[in-house]
């Protein structure tokens, strides 16, 4: 069934940082919704691209060779195997397009990784 999404709604389902909602689907990608603040962990994904879309606040995605500062309505394409930092001073909601086969924080596991997405 073809559905419109209004993200606003989404956001206001949950509270959690760090921790990835399924909004919608795309081919074999997953539309998600995070709400990010602080400093999340350096890791890459070896197989798959990565998007992050900011809709509200201020991204910073720390990169080895560099730094990218995002605001709302731009968005990041992180290529594969590239590493990378996102940092936010202050909370931000973030659309990510990610590959179903994405976990958070890449090949690294720790308190932060999300073992099973939850889909709002």
């Amino acid at each position: 069934m073809v559905q419109k999404v209004n993200v606003a709604d989404k956001f206001a389902r949950f509270q959690e940082h760090w921790k990835p909602k399924i909004i919608g689907e795309l081919n074999d990608s997953y539309v998600k919704a995070v709400k990010l603040q602080g400093e999340f962990v350096w890791h890459q994904h070896e197989r798959e691209d990565e998007l992050f879309f900011v809709t509200k606040g201020r991204l910073l995605i720390k990169l080895r060779d560099g730094e990218v500062q995002l605001a709302p309505g731009e968005f990041l394409v992180i290529p594969r195997g590239v590493e990378h930092l996102p940092v936010a001073e202050d909370e931000v909601h973030a659309l990510l397009i990610e590959a179903k086969t994405t976990v958070n924080t890449g090949a690294f596991a720790n308190e932060r990784t999300v073992a099973q997405l939850e889909r709002i």
